[in-house]
């Protein structure tokens, strides 16, 4: 027997309190809004953007083939190597935003030209691909979710050690148990920038308890694939043995120093990148979570924000950044039509698209400061600190 669910028995006391009503549009609505041709995917146009970043890619390896012998002190020598490696990382993230695309078939009308560039591209920045796209599909398909969320689960107050809301006599924030100085709060962001990525694919750090052994993207008997994509999960780690053995292969050809200064370093520089694009999509103290009485899909979706880094990092990282709303509501829009797409959502949705005009830095700071966990209960819950 099945029990209809009205406002009256909604547990809506932070919506109120912040004057939060819930998105009653349907995904059909939406999708009238958006003009038919932002839908249309072209192989040769989105191939034209993976020939785009293997150029930059190349271009920037044969710069960084001159710094050592230009004439100049070893303070100057570093600091182009260092301009190498964030201008590498962000043609980088590029090339992993498109095949995160090819993972979710907006690449191509054709699944095996999706899944052949997708591997192709995620293998070489050492990313599992269909392991990735058999989780990150799972993310899209319950965003904003408070216990069904498979990426980004919120802690909520019992889990963060609290005590409870009518004995807490720090309610209103921020709580000592937060406490940190500006030092350690920048440390301890810093770890997960640097480490967050490769611990996500490795043990699944940011996803939710599950009570067996290794979680892993690495690890295909594991819970976050079922048995019929098996043998996809294997096919990928296969694909980042491969890259390993050229990169192992590359060391001894070229030495390991210069494939730590051509790859490596680069590499920890994207997956920097990742975790820095992905925790602000994802993470605002504007946005609440949603239990299962009110969450749907089309509401989901748009618990994430839109936000600019500057003209040519939204360039080169396909607008994955500035657009986003738009991918989570339609994923299989391709980036090149999804700036067109958020106009149109962006009056379709009204108060209910989120923008964020806040600096990168200042907003990274300000949200790993404010976003520490939920209230154990309610059906429209907001981060707290």
């Amino acid at each position: 027997m099945s029990v209809e669910i009205t406002k009256e028995n909604l547990l809506l006391d932070e919506a109120i309190a912040k004057g939060w009503e819930l998105p009653e549009f349907t995904v059909k609505e939406i999708r009238d809004a958006i003009p038919a041709h932002c839908f249309q995917r072209d192989t040769f146009r989105s191939l034209t953007y993976v020939l785009h970043d293997i150029l930059f890619v190349g271009l920037l390896v044969y710069a960084a083939s001159h710094i050592d012998a230009l004439p100049i002190s070893a303070v100057f020598r570093f600091g182009l190597w260092v301009a190498y490696w964030f201008s590498q990382s962000v043609v980088g993230t590029g090339l992993w935003v498109i095949g995160h695309e090819c993972g979710h078939q907006a690449f191509s009308p054709s699944k095996a030209i999706n899944d052949g560039t997708g591997k192709i591209i995620h293998s070489f920045l050492l990313v599992p691909y269909f392991s990735l796209k058999f989780t990150h599909s799972k993310h899209h398909k319950r965003n904003g979710h408070l216990s069904e969320e498979v990426a980004f689960i919120p802690k909520t107050r019992s889990s963060s050690g609290l005590p409870p809301l009518n004995e807490d006599i720090q309610v209103e924030g921020p709580h000592s148990a937060f406490e940190e100085t500006p030092f350690a709060s920048l440390f301890s962001l810093f770890n997960i920038i640097a480490f967050g990525w490769i611990m996500y694919l490795m043990v699944d750090a940011s996803g939710p308890p599950r009570k067996e052994g290794w979680v892993s993207h690495f690890n295909p008997f594991c819970s976050l694939f079922n048995e019929h994509q098996f043998w996809e999960v294997i096919e990928s780690i296969a694909y980042i043995g491969i890259m390993v053995a050229v990169l192992v292969y590359a060391g001894q050809l070229f030495g390991s120093i210069a494939v730590i200064k051509y790859y490596t370093i680069p590499y920890l520089f994207i997956n920097g990148c990742i975790v820095i694009i992905t925790y602000l999509q994802h993470t605002s103290p504007r946005l609440p979570h949603y239990s299962d009485k009110v969450w749907n899909f089309q509401r989901g979706a748009v618990l994430t924000v839109d936000r600019s880094y500057g003209f040519l990092l939204n360039h080169f990282h396909h607008h994955t950044s500035d657009a986003h709303v738009a991918h989570h509501l339609f994923s299989r829009i391709p980036h090149y039509h999804t700036q067109e797409a958020t106009h149109h959502i962006k009056k379709a949705l009204g108060k209910h698209y989120c923008y964020d005009s806040t600096p990168i830095p200042q907003a990274l700071y300000n949200t790993w400061r404010s976003c520490k966990f939920v209230e154990d209960e309610g059906d429209v819950r907001f981060f707290k600190n």
